[in-house]
């Protein structure tokens, strides 16, 4: 099932490309897993080796060291990297959310300076937005970015932020006007390894993608160059930051069909071969009925995954229907993988079974890029 991977976009080039990514997960990453698992990070050099192989910066162009490619390249190695179980290496945050950043708002010489070492893996992207008393509300963001001459100093801290033990190029969500709401909200790029003031606080344990590191980060202090705002002037944070949860939406929603996917592939393949009660777990009609029913589901969120890549590659996604993909996608997933997990019985619960990690990789997607519940209230709004 993992391989008839044949979305209405597809084209020759990206199927070459997909198998050149499914192979570089299953040799790179899939071998790992489990020793990443243990040590809440994936090894350094293998964002390297990414870079080596072309998967950095797919999307990005040629002209600053990416591979020229659109999202469809995105969408494809999100679902190369889910069905090699490779789903917690963040590269779909550095190269579908980090690098567009820089690409839509830096200056050329941001550009220059920046991407080409984010295709190469010398830079390792994370944004911080969320703080310890803020979630998905962004306005209420308290980290603040002072002018002072020619430079700002930044100061707070935020928490959750994936990559955070590794990256080295964090895009902050700051305060450059306290006083002016949303309005006063800027995108400050910050290069880990040339400021004083910056730390690391914990490695957070998480219930799943435990391999991914997921961290605190702390600035006091930190001085960086004016140079490093994203934008023409201050205050554009907020409209950036709407401008492109469309897309981080959308590949929540591809990471929850590729783990769907995944899940029912492992699902069918268990049930053909367990046996109880002088037969094969298929041959219930209670497994037969959950499975029609997942497969089913499954079947309408690739069309609906379909259509709105599709849109998005043209530049039509609109907010509320990245967020229906977002929300319907992910209550689909862990429901589904619910189903999934209970067909193995006691196996299911067993984490050396691909449908354990699946499924408690799957619960932080109803959380993560804006809650389900603000996902409603967005749609909401529009009806």
């Amino acid at each position: 099932m993992g391989h008839d991977f044949n979305p209405r976009w597809m084209t020759e080039d990206l199927r070459i490309f997909h198998d050149a990514a499914l192979k570089f997960f299953e040799r790179e990453c899939a071998p790992h897993a489990k020793r990443w698992d243990e040590q809440g990070v994936v090894d350094r050099e293998v964002w390297t080796r990414a870079g080596e192989a072309g998967l950095l910066c797919a999307s990005m162009p040629e002209e600053y060291g990416g591979a020229g490619g659109d999202f469809a390249h995105e969408a494809v190695l999100i679902d190369a990297r889910m069905k090699a179980g490779a789903g917690h290496f963040g590269i779909s945050l550095h190269n579908g959310i980090v690098a567009p950043y820089i690409l839509h708002y830096g200056s050329e010489e941001q550009k220059r300076r920046w991407l080409p070492r984010l295709a190469s893996g010398e830079l390792v992207g994370a944004i911080a937005m969320t703080e310890p008393g803020t979630g998905s509300d962004l306005q209420g963001v308290r980290t603040s970015a002072r002018l002072d001459g020619n430079q700002y100093v930044l100061n707070g801290s935020k928490t959750f932020i994936t990559n955070g033990q590794t990256a080295n190029l964090i895009i902050v969500v700051a305060k450059t006007d306290p006083a002016a709401g949303a309005k006063g909200t800027s995108l400050i790029v910050v290069e880990t390894d040339a400021v004083d003031g910056f730390r690391r606080g914990r490695n957070l344990d998480k219930i799943g993608l435990k391999g991914q590191d997921t961290s605190e980060l702390f600035f006091d202090d930190v001085r960086v160059p004016t140079s490093s705002l994203l934008g023409p002037q201050p205050g554009l944070g907020f409209v950036q930051l709407m401008q492109q949860l469309p897309q981080e939406r959308l590949i929540i929603a591809l990471e929850a069909l590729a783990g769907i996917e995944a899940g029912i592939a492992a699902t069918l393949d268990y049930v053909k071969q367990r046996k109880a009660f002088g037969q094969r777990i298929i041959d219930f009609q209670n497994t037969r009925f959950t499975l029609a029913q997942a497969v089913t589901e499954m079947r309408v969120a690739r069309a609906f995954c379909d259509d709105c890549t599709e849109r998005h590659l043209k530049g039509e996604l609109d907010a509320a229907t990245a967020a229906m993909a977002k929300l319907w996608l992910t209550e689909r997933q862990c429901a589904i993988l619910d189903d999934c997990l209970q067909l193995h019985g006691g196996y299911g619960y067993m984490n050396e079974y691909p449908i354990a990690r699946l499924w408690a990789d799957a619960r932080v997607g109803k959380i993560y890029g804006g809650t389900n519940e603000i996902m409603k209230e967005l749609i909401g709004r529009t009806l």
